[in-house]
Formats: C-alpha cells, sequence, structure tokens
C-alpha cells in the first residue's frame, strides 16, 4: 500500500519536471523592435511573454520603459547601443562608464540584462571610420561593467549580417570576407578573452528571394526536401538554417575561433508583402518559424554542431508599421499590437501543455 502513493508522486513529479522543461527553453528568444506607433504598454507585453516559453527578449536599443517592465520576470534581456554612439563610445571611457550608469546599473539584477550588442551591422556598412572604432567602443563598454563588478555576467557583443561572409556555400567552405582581415581577428580575440558570443543575423527567406525554385522553398522552411549534399564533408544538409549557422562556424574555424559561441540575433519569415514580393504568406511564416522552433526543441543542432541548439531570436514580436522599405519589412510580428497572435507558432505556454497532456 505504501508503493503506491509513492507511484504517483514520482510520475506527478515527473510530469511537472517535464511541463517545465518543455517552458523554459532559454535557447529561444525574440527580438522587440520598437520602428512603431501602435505598441502596447511594456507593462503588457512583460505579462504577454510571461504566457509563452520565451526566455530571452532583445532591444535594438535600450527603452528602460521596458527594461524596467521586464525586472522580476526572469527573462533575459539584450539591450544595445546605437551605431552613432559608437564613436563617443570609442573615444571616451566616461561616455561608455555613463552608458552603463543610466543603461545597466539602475535595473540590474532586478531586470535580468544579459548582454550588450555594441552597434548593428557595422561591418558591412561600408562606413571605414564606424569600423575602426567598433572594437575600442566594445572594449570601453567591457571596461565600464568591469569597473562596475559586471564583467562576466553581462557580455559585450556586435551584430553582424551574413554579409560578413565570402563565401557560405557549401557550409564547410564558409569563410569571412577578407577585406576585413585583421579587424574581424581582433573581434574574435576580444570575443574569446570575454566569452562573448558572434551575433549573426542568418534569414533563410533573403536565400529564398534569390532562389524562388520551390525545392528551394521546401529546403528553407525546413519542409521534406532532398537536401544539398556538401561535396568537402559529404554531409548532406536539409534545411537552409543549419546550412547558413555551419557556414558561420566554418568561418570561425578557419580563422581559429570555433570555441567561440555563435548566437543567432535574428531570423524570421514575413507572412504578408507587396504584390511583387516573392515568399511572405501566413503559411510560409508559420512554417519557418514553427518548424525552427521544433528544430530548436530537438536540441539535434546542426551537422557541425551537434547536441545542441544556438540561442535564437525571432523576428519579431510585433509588427514595425513605421519601419522603411518594402511591405515585408512591416511583416515579420509574430504577436499583433492587441497581444493576439498573428498565427499559431508553437511557443504559448498554455498550447505546449495542453499538447503534452494530449500526447
Amino acid at each position: 500500500m505504501v508503493v503506491l502513493p509513492y507511484t504517483v508522486a514520482f510520475l506527478l513529479l515527473s510530469f511537472l519536471q517535464t511541463v517545465k522543461i518543455t517552458n523554459s527553453q532559454s535557447f529561444i528568444g525574440i527580438n522587440y523592435g520598437q520602428v512603431a506607433d501602435n505598441l502596447p504598454p511594456p507593462s503588457s507585453t512583460a505579462k504577454l511573454l510571461q504566457s509563452t516559453s520565451i526566455q530571452k527578449v532583445r532591444l535594438n536599443g535600450s527603452d528602460t520603459a521596458i527594461i524596467k517592465a521586464l525586472a522580476k520576470t526572469g527573462i533575459g534581456i539584450v539591450i544595445g547601443t546605437a551605431n552613432g554612439d559608437i564613436p563617443g563610445l570609442a573615444s571616451d571611457p566616461n561616455f561608455a562608464k555613463s552608458w552603463i550608469n543610466t543603461n545597466v546599473l539602475p535595473f540590474y539584477p532586478a531586470s535580468n540584462i544579459i548582454l550588450i550588442t555594441v552597434g548593428n551591422g557595422v561591418m558591412t556598412s561600408n562606413d571605414q571610420n564606424l569600423m575602426n572604432r567598433l572594437l575600442p567602443a566594445m572594449q570601453n563598454v567591457q571596461n565600464a561593467l568591469n569597473d562596475a563588478s559586471l564583467g562576466g555576467k553581462i557580455k559585450v557583443s556586435t551584430v553582424h549580417s551574413m554579409g560578413v561572409l565570402k563565401q557560405s556555400e557549401p557550409p564547410s567552405s564558409g569563410s569571412f570576407d577578407p577585406s576585413y582581415g585583421d579587424l574581424m581577428k581582433a573581434l574574435l580575440e576580444f570575443s574569446r578573452a570575454n566569452g562573448s558570443p558572434f551575433a549573426i543575423n542568418p534569414y533563410p527567406y533573403f536565400a529564398y528571394r534569390s532562389d524562388t525554385r520551390p525545392e528551394t522553398l521546401a529546403f528553407c522552411l525546413f519542409q521534406p526536401n532532398v537536401g544539398r549534399m556538401d561535396g568537402n564533408t559529404k554531409i548532406k544538409y536539409m534545411n537552409m538554417f543549419d546550412a547558413q549557422v555551419d557556414a558561420v562556424y566554418s568561418a570561425l574555424n578557419s580563422m581559429g575561433f570555433k570555441n567561440v559561441e555563435i548566437v543567432v540575433a535574428e531570423t524570421g519569415w514575413p507572412f504578408k508583402g507587396d504584390d511583387n514580393d516573392v515568399g511572405p504568406s501566413i503559411e510560409n511564416a508559420k512554417a519557418y518559424n514553427g518548424n525552427l522552433i521544433a528544430h530548436l526543441r530537438s536540441m539535434v543542432g546542426t551537422p557541425l554542431m551537434p547536441g545542441k541548439s544556438v540561442d535564437t531570436y525571432l523576428f519579431a514580436l510585433y509588427d514595425e508599421d513605421l519601419k522603411p522599405g518594402p511591405g515585408s519589412e512591416r511583416s515579420f510580428g509574430l504577436f499583433k499590437t492587441d497581444l493576439t497572435m498573428v498565427y499559431d507558432f508553437g511557443l504559448s505556454t498554455s498550447s505546449q501543455e495542453s499538447s503534452f497532456l494530449r500526447k
């Protein structure tokens, strides 16, 4: 008679642990862009995020209202400096210290700031002055964190587009554009010395736009396809995301930095676009984001980095209605501004629990 209650208790504990694991995947994050005039209050967004299994949020800037709203939620927060701040951060250590004093110290650790990104797309900006000042800016931000006894607790990085690669196909031949030369090497040495990640924005959507064959769409959406063979490694790739991430890994490895962590700072698929846009649709966006999330949850990893999932920040939480460019640029949101889902992409806590119970 003693065994039954113990067994029931054990099964209940196992169930609760499984649900907890399902709902706390720290490798899934989301981008919270603010190029919009119709966003809900930060407090509402904080509650929305807590109703999902999203564990990390990336801001392009450092909006203090959002940082405050995320306090005591446990959600990891990535904040960023603007490209325009880089010259000042590079030339004046006191400016870097002031930036940390304003945007980090009043909120940390209640607000779980985990990473500061110094600029976005600097290396592919063709602004040589900005490129040359990037590393000194990162060093001054890191020194300011060290002075505040936060070195190691909050990392410092910068975000790159896939344009930093000279070659990405096949994945094993991935390499950085040699024109970046010593500057890229110095950035990677900084990352290795400080345990900081290499943040990159792979977008299979843009790969599809340059090759709109049906088989390419299936490859980009994680749908059944014949795969693509890497002739060097004899590895068959079954989706574009793995191929792009492994190309970055190969580029890092070719320069002697294979142990620098890769973080996917942005990836997503628009659900609508202009009449001449190829690829945007609810069906494709749901397939890409839903299948990507399932792929990350499987923990299978990529062929060159098996058995783990890279931290991946989906793009994006909401549409940004003031963004310039084609209509697709304003249609990446996973949630509407009334806090309902644009489509079900599989990150609602309640839907995960009910799915678990149905199994």
